[in-house]
């Protein structure tokens, strides 16, 4: 057996992977069309203009359900592995609530582009990054509490994610105060002697970056989720959906996927 074969670790190798692929594949969309600058363009830069931003969006989307399902199922595992802890419980209920604000906002990303509608974009951007660090901070804290061997990784994945968000605070808020121009947020080409073109570039790695530190951090839940299966408890009251009888009750209990918590 693989091991994106075991339990249910494909979760998040898939939402990785996939999500890695919706950024790369606009960004050689756009830079093929020359819709966008190749060096260093911002992530929603490349998913602006069609062909690309169909493309951009429906990866996106996808990107949404498989980030449910991993938050989801870290969630039960949590759960099944902590009861009776109320501390942990809360964290775990608040870690929950978090990454399924964090994935809301990455549809709303998806669905309203930047040229679009600029300030839904925005609040989506919040919604994912800003929501989603915390959403790191709580399960680098639940971590610390059970498992002592992945805390420090996903620490240094928190800093990671924690300077990428202030490098795009600062040079974003630098960019858009008007000291470099209007319109820049309908600006797709940069000439590098132009003014604020640095500023730009530093907030645009910044958002590479931040972008990529998500990624990273669910790597780390592969190991955990090897050892989780999917079960489905199916309870019949009849021998077919027409005929029901009061006294006919079976139950059913199906793996769905393999593995075990």
């Amino acid at each position: 057996m693989w091991w994106f074969q075991q339990g249910l670790c494909f979760l998040p190798s898939a939402l990785v992977v996939w999500s890695a692929a919706s950024f790369i594949f606009s960004y050689i969309t756009a830079i093929l069309l020359r819709h966008i600058d190749p060096l260093v363009p911002y992530i929603s830069d490349t998913g602006t203009i069609p062909p690309e931003r169909c493309l951009f969006g429906i990866m996106l989307n996808i990107s949404t359900f498989l980030g449910i399902a991993t938050v989801y199922v870290r969630y039960k595992q949590v759960y099944a592995l902590s009861p009776g802890e109320l501390k942990i419980a809360r964290l775990n209920k608040a870690g929950f609530t978090l990454g399924m604000i964090s994935c809301f906002g990455l549809c709303i990303i998806a669905n309203f582009q930047k040229y679009t509608l600029f300030y839904m974009h925005v609040v989506g951007a919040c919604l994912t990054f800003g929501i989603g660090a915390i959403y790191v901070l709580v399960q680098t804290i639940l971590s610390y509490m059970m498992q002592p061997k992945i805390f420090w990784i996903r620490v240094i994945v928190l800093l990671w994610c924690g300077s990428s968000i202030a490098s795009m605070f600062v040079s974003s808020v630098l960019l858009y105060s008007g000291l470099y121009g209007t319109d820049l947020v309908q600006k797709l080409h940069w000439n590098p002697q132009e003014k604020g073109y640095i500023v730009h570039i530093i907030s645009t790695i910044s958002e590479w970056s931040l972008a990529f530190s998500f990624l990273s951090f669910f790597l780390t839940y592969i190991r955990d989720f090897q050892k989780i299966s999917l079960r489905a408890d199916v309870s019949l009251s009849g021998h077919n959906v027409c005929n029901t009888p009061n006294s006919f009750v079976a139950d059913e209990h199906t793996l769905l996927i393999g593995g075990r918590l």
